[in-house]
C-alpha cells in the first residue's frame, strides 16, 4: 500500500476499527478550527494556522489526540478518565468519544495558538 498523501488517503489506511472514530475527530476539529490547513505532519493528519494545532492518529485499540502539551495540562483533571502522556490523549475504541470535551479541548488550542502565540517547540 502507497503512503499516504493526505488526511483521506490516512483515515482509510487506518485500522479499520479505528476509521469511524477518526472521521469524527476530524468533524470536532474542523469545528474547532475553521479555515485550518489539512494535511498530514511525520505520517498524521494535522491542522494548522501558522503551525500545527493539533495531530491525529488510529491505532487498533484507540485513536489518539496530539495538541500542545499545555492544552494536555490544562485539561488533566478532565482527563481522567483516558491515558494520557504529555500530549497525547487516547481514546478507547469501545467507547464513544466524548465530542464536546474534545471540542473544547480544540477550542482552547486555537485560543491559545491565536491569543499566546504558543507553538510546537
Amino acid at each position: 500500500m502507497e503512503k499516504p498523501t493526505n488526511i483521506t488517503d490516512y483515515i482509510h489506511a487506518a485500522p479499520e476499527a479505528s476509521q469511524p472514530k477518526l472521521w469524527e475527530l476530524l468533524e470536532i476539529l474542523r469545528k474547532a478550527a475553521p479555515g485550518a490547513e489539512e494535511n498530514l505532519k511525520w505520517g498524521q493528519p494535522a491542522l494548522s494556522f501558522q503551525w500545527i494545532l493539533f495531530q491525529f492518529a488510529g491505532f487498533k485499540k484507540h485513536v489518539g489526540v496530539y495538541p500542545h502539551p499545555d492544552v494536555v495540562k490544562a485539561f488533566e483533571d478532565r482527563l481522567t478518565d483516558y491515558k494520557t502522556s504529555s500530549s497525547t490523549i487516547q481514546f478507547p475504541l469501545d467507547k464513544p468519544l466524548p465530542s464536546d470535551l474534545i471540542y473544547e479541548i480544540a477550542k482552547y488550542r486555537v485560543r491559545e495558538s491565536k491569543e499566546k502565540g504558543v507553538k510546537w517547540k
